[in-house]
């Protein structure tokens, strides 16, 4: 006999069905289940305000939704779907449908966990249950610390006890779904999802671009990083050659599950394949491990997590205004740079080989605060995950837990002999730069004029001065950051 008679399943950053813990959960514990998602207009109502209605991560969203009711409505059921504050519309929805418990996978943002404990005391009130299960990484919160109780600080340590924890059960399938649960919608409850339109947006590039969608695209795309996963080590600092996954914004909108991600490296390693599947789940691990930082110190998403840090004295004014708008615009004269920036500007996605070397040329090379950087990726990258980007940004910036030392500042120009070496990254997003020669690629400021307008690229004219030298740069970051640590001691 059930546990609930009827339930939900609240969708968030799980669009899926397959090994999806809190729809078997569901399903086990309700007679019936009932799948809902949310519009959550607190997230979609700015983008609008911005004029940014043509979201790549909207029409993402908007399409997995889409190919998950069709599924469901395969198995007698569907997704309900509403537009607005799910803080009322979960437990109104529950009254609605006379449930008696709403499933739903854990999160771990500090505005999440707001939402999900004011939806829980509503719920509550009404005699209800809000039920959430562990979903969207392998170890939350508490699962991996250390021996003193504490949450790591420092990711060797941290992957060594999360590995050493790791069972098979911990990434085993979630039950079977028994679809004979999902319950088929009530009168009232029938209408297709909104069009983009209806939401207030329109489509952006994404199909142009070939980003597939949805747990059918997850699933086209694991098939095909499991050929070449064995090269992972080697390929995927090269943003020209085909080396990631590409999975990132699956993983961030669940239409993948992570458990699935950590079966395919075992499998690789088992079959062989040691080097590359390792050191993709070493990435896997430091999603959990700035998941879990995230959680246990929510103030790093305003703050730097070395306390002494809040004091470098970033560059501020008109200067440091126009430096932004460059950097931003993929504008600063130096290639691999303005590359990257083109990059996440077109198509929301950027190298993660690149997002460490534009992300230290911000910090270290303009001398802007990171959490300026953080800002426009937020806004920008697809697959954007609050933990990991504001892990990254601090871990390039200096500031954070972990983190590259304050001294050790990427070259630009370097980076880009030994990530791009015939410049076919930079060509494709600066077709300005085309005819350079590959030993001018990465910095044409060098070139003699005569030599520029030979090959029509004059610098000033055709492609940006640097707006820095990175030399001064370095030295003028050094000195900033022990400006702060002096004010510390």
């Amino acid at each position: 006999m059930s546990e609930f008679d009827r339930g939900i399943c609240w969708l968030r950053r799980d669009l899926r069905l397959a090994d999806h813990a809190p729809l078997a959960q569901a399903l086990t514990r309700c007679r019936q289940v009932w799948c809902v998602f949310i519009f959550d207009r607190s997230i979609l109502d700015p983008l609008i305000e911005r004029g940014q209605i043509a979201d790549r991560r909207v029409e993402f969203i908007h399409a997995s939704a889409i190919e998950l009711d069709a599924r469901l409505r395969q198995q007698g059921s569907g997704l309900i779907t509403r537009r607005g504050d799910p803080c009322s519309l979960i437990p109104h929805l529950a009254a609605e449908l006379g449930v008696d418990a709403v499933f739903a996978g854990r999160d771990y943002e500090p505005q999440a966990v707001a939402r999900d404990e004011w939806v829980g005391r509503e719920l509550a009130n009404s005699g209800r249950q809000l039920i959430t299960l562990k979903d969207q990484v392998v170890f939350e919160a508490d699962e991996v610390l250390t021996q003193t109780g504490h949450y790591f600080s420092v990711f060797t340590a941290y992957q060594r006890a999360w590995l050493k924890r790791l069972t098979a059960q911990d990434v085993a399938p979630a039950a079977s779904m028994n679809a004979q649960g999902l319950a088929a919608l009530p009168r009232g409850f029938t209408d297709p999802i909104p069009s983009l339109s209806e939401l207030g947006f329109s489509p952006s590039n994404l199909r142009l671009l070939g980003v597939p969608t949805g747990e059918s695209g997850a699933a086209t795309l694991l098939d095909d990083f499991s050929t070449r996963i064995g090269q992972y080590r080697l390929r995927r600092d090269f943003p020209a050659v085909k080396g990631p996954s590409y999975l990132s914004v699956h993983l961030r909108f669940g239409t993948v599950s992570c458990r699935a991600l950590v079966r395919l490296a075992q499998a690789e390693m088992a079959h062989g394949h040691e080097t590359g599947a390792q050191t993709w789940l070493s990435e896997l691990v430091w999603r959990d491990f700035y998941a879990q930082i995230l959680y246990h110190r929510p103030d790093v998403v305003a703050h730097a997590f070395r306390p002494e840090y809040d004091a470098i004295p970033w560059e501020r004014g008109d200067l440091a205004e126009q430096r932004l708008n460059a950097w931003c615009a993929g504008q600063t004269g130096y290639p691999l740079v303005d590359a990257a920036m083109h990059q996440i500007n077109h198509t929301g996605y950027m190298h993660n080989r690149l997002r460490m070397i534009a992300a230290s040329f911000l910090v270290k090379d303009l001398g802007i605060d990171w959490r300026l950087g953080a800002d426009y990726f937020a806004l920008h990258l697809i697959d954007f995950d609050l933990a990991s980007n504001n892990g990254g940004w601090q871990w390039a910036a200096s500031t954070g837990c972990d983190a590259q030392p304050y001294f050790r500042i990427f070259n630009p120009v370097t980076q880009s002999q030994k990530f791009d070496p015939e410049g076919k990254f930079i060509r494709r997003y600066l077709p300005v730069l085309a005819a350079l020669p590959n030993q001018a690629i990465h910095f044409p400021a060098d070139l003699p004029v005569v030599d520029q307008q030979r090959l029509g690229v004059v610098i000033g004219r055709d492609y940006p001065a640097p707006i820095v030298e990175h030399g001064l740069a370095r030295t003028q970051t050094l000195a900033r950051f022990a400006l702060a640590r002096g004010q510390r001691a």
